[in-house]
């Protein structure tokens, strides 16, 4: 018997080896189940050994093959290199690529019904109903079409029986409907068309090439690019695209805009999916029949049979990168993954990330540049209003500089856009009588209040309870109260100053799910809000015409803590926030609120001096032997107390692998000290850019034994440090 060396779905060093029972067919990559102790675990064949390689051994046999196409060896390698380049075990990798195994089998078929013409002999008003019903929309199952006619599934069991509907057999997953790439696209400008052109001849010629276009918002990146995804389609007839974008820029509208240019949707994987919907998009993918996919970062893990184009939109969003499990950087993952595919990749941004601009200014990447609007739309003028010289009433948020301007806004029959990245009512909520301030259980983190919900609640945890009506601490009735504004508290402001507008907030909180954010999204792009506050989620891809003023109420939020990318980050958020303004016929205008106008991100902003804004950047960074130009990675520990933690963290410290050029700082107490009841201590391994540092932590790691109450966790290149 042939041997086949299986690697698992579990943190395992490495693959076991199982005898291939006689006529099952295998091949490297296939999806296979094995027993492993007493179970039968799902596993990918990573390599075929020859039947000597069985020979005297007592191998146990796999037992089962998955009726799908084999992993591809491309995928193979994007798998076993990200497990080395996060210090992960394989086996973590695998189950990632495996999160929908319903794919694995064919698509389970369910019984639908349709309307013969026929009328029965005895009719009556739920039959009725029913018939309706199915003469109105497409085949339905019994249960739909009870649920659409308002009757039980009785009556359309019955009308079957009496020969007025027909049941038919179908797959639940369908296949996605074929894109067609030869429908037409926009007009495109000359800049445009160049930026374009380019793109299709690197899909015309095949092979790695990565592309960064680096366009103004509102300047087209989007028509671009499916220039370069219908080249693609049409260059290869087997050539599937991956479009990776932030989560929460995961909304309808971009759905509905591919679906227009190639007249039929992506296949979506993103969170907000059914265990249906996500199994579909796998099992499409994995045949190859799933020719365009749209998805958050986890889309990268989909097992592609042919990929040919990828394409990271946003690429700076912090959301592509992840910070819990297995972290790692969507947007520095999609590019080796294209390395492996040969394929061409597309980073676009308004604001790419100073890591992107420096491959492009080095010649890694190409750099097409999109540097204006079309038609009529242009850039918004952006305003800093120094609360310094015009802070706002006692109490309130808003400068009377801000309210003036909403305020002819709203009399000229436009809209405002309030920016705050703050959830619920108040970021904080302490007791008037002892000054105690409340946290989630078992942590360090504030609770935050939501005046609508009456709950308070912990954003890093998801703790919530109702807020007391008495101090926790010392018991003092009604003490409690917010400090400090989120959007809840900014739209109670703005009812009061503006009695008579539509006011909305647009957070996670109010648009829990895609049918809400479409809501809100459609309502205003018909007009029918005039004052919408929201978080970071209005800064994602939104074009609403009638939206001539942005208000950012707190631009110094994003500059506090010790992180290396604070200025990037608050730059770039606000540069997208402002960029929702204006983007029609209307000019805009975009003002900041802020008490350090002198900051350079804010005189950037002002300014539209990107590039000045990235060259400070870039020198303070160089200086400092910091990503881009030198590497970091952090070590987190976490324990139930923090003298175990402690001690682990020292001895830590001292196996520590000597190595030329690697810098070792901590162990220190995290930003965040207590998390869920666990303490946690911090180590940042800094290096030089050419150090192998993967290796090094990997070296590290392996001369540990940590105690079972004692976590560990190891990111490379971190952009979070809490």
């Amino acid at each position: 018997m042939p041997v086949a060396r299986i690697l698992f779905t579990l943190p395992l060093p490495e693959p076991f080896d199982y005898a291939v029972p006689e006529g099952m067919e295998i091949a490297e990559g296939s999806y296979v189940a094995a027993p492993v102790g007493k179970y039968d675990r799902l596993g990918i064949v990573v390599e075929i050994l020859p039947d000597a390689a069985g020979e005297g051994r007592a191998l146990k046999e796999v037992a089962e093959v998955y009726p799908v196409p084999p992993m591809t060896a491309a995928m193979r390698d994007f798998l076993s290199f990200s497990a080395r380049y996060t210090v992960s075990h394989p086996g973590q990798l695998l189950s990632m690529a495996l999160r929908a195994r319903g794919g694995l089998l064919p698509s389970p078929t369910e019984t639908v019904y349709e309307a013969t013409g026929a009328m029965p002999a005895r009719m009556t008003e739920a039959r009725e109903k029913v018939l309706e019903a199915a003469g109105q929309s497409d085949a339905l199952t019994a249960a739909e079409l009870a649920q659409a006619a308002g009757v039980s599934s009785g009556v359309v069991k019955g009308l079957a029986e009496a020969g007025a509907l027909r049941a038919l057999e179908m797959l639940s997953d369908p296949p996605f409907p074929k894109p067609d790439p030869d429908l037409p696209g926009a007009d495109l400008t000359a800049e445009q068309e160049e930026a374009a052109e380019a793109l299709r001849a690197a899909a015309r010629a095949g092979g790695f090439q990565p592309f960064l276009i680096d366009g103004v918002t509102g300047s087209g990146k989007t028509e671009v690019y499916f220039e370069a995804i219908a080249e693609t389609l049409k260059a290869d007839p087997e050539a599937q695209v991956l479009v990776l974008l932030p989560e929460i820029a995961l909304t309808q509208a971009i759905l509905s805009r591919f679906e227009a240019r190639f007249g039929a949707p992506p296949a979506p994987w993103h969170s907000g999916l059914s265990d249906k919907e996500r199994r579909r998009t796998w099992r499409e993918t994995a045949h190859g029949r799933a020719r365009i996919v749209i998805g958050a970062r986890s889309a990268l893990f989909l097992p592609f049979r042919k990929l040919k184009l990828v394409i990271v939109d946003e690429e700076h969003d912090g959301s592509f990168k992840q910070e819990e499990g297995v972290t790692y950087h969507a947007r520095d993952m999609a590019v080796m993954r294209a390395k492996l595919e040969d394929a061409a990749v597309i980073l676009a941004s308004a604001t790419p990330s100073l890591e992107t601009i420096v491959n492009a200014e080095s010649g890694r990447y190409v750099r097409l540049k999109l540097s204006a609007r079309p038609g009529a739309a242009r850039l918004p003028d952006v305003e800093l209003v120094d609360l310094r010289a015009d802070p706002p009433p006692k109490g309130m948020w808003l400068s009377s500089r801000l309210v003036n301007e909403m305020r002819a806004t709203f009399e000229a029959g436009e809209q405002t856009l309030l920016f705050l990245n703050r959830r619920g009512y108040a970021p904080l909520v302490i007791c008037k009588a002892c000054g105690e301030r409340l946290k989630s259980p078992g942590t360090e983190n504030w609770l935050t209040e939501h005046r609508y919900t009456g709950r308070l609640v912990c954003h890093v945890t998801g703790f919530s309870m109702p807020k007391p009506k008495t101090c926790p601490h010392c018991g003092a009735a009604d003490s409690l109260m917010g400090v400090g504004p989120g959007v809840e508290r900014v739209a109670e402001e703005v009812r009061v100053l503006m009695p008579e507008a539509r006011i909305e907030i647009f957070s996670s909180d109010t648009a829990q799910g895609g049918e809400a954010t479409r809501g809100i999204v459609e309502r205003m792009e018909a007009g029918e809000i005039d004052v919408l506050i929201g978080t970071q989620i209005v800064a994602k891809g939104h074009n609403f015409p009638k939206l001539t003023l942005v208000g950012v109420v707190d631009a110094d939020s994003g500059m506090k803590g010790g992180d290396l990318r604070a200025g990037e980050r608050t730059y770039q958020l606000l540069s997208q926030v402002a960029g929702r303004a204006g983007r029609a016929e209307r000019p805009g205008r975009a003002l900041v609120q802020t008490y350090a106008p002198e900051n350079p991100a804010m005189l950037a902003l002002a300014d539209g001096d990107r590039d000045g804004f990235l060259q400070i950047e870039r020198d303070v960074r160089a200086e400092l032997g910091l990503p881009p130009f030198g590497r970091l990675a952090a070590v987190i520990l976490s324990g139930p107390t923090a003298e175990l933690v402690d001690e682990t963290a020292r001895t830590i410290a001292e196996l520590a692998p000597n190595g030329e050029g690697v810098e070792l700082y901590g162990p220190a107490p995290a930003p965040i000290t207590v998390l869920r009841g666990r303490h946690r201590r911090r180590f940042l391994v800094k290096t030089a850019r050419n150090v192998d540092l993967p290796a090094y932590m990997a070296a590290w790691v392996a001369k540990l034994k940590l105690p079972s109450a004692v976590r560990l966790s190891v990111d490379i290149d971190p952009y979070s440090f809490l």
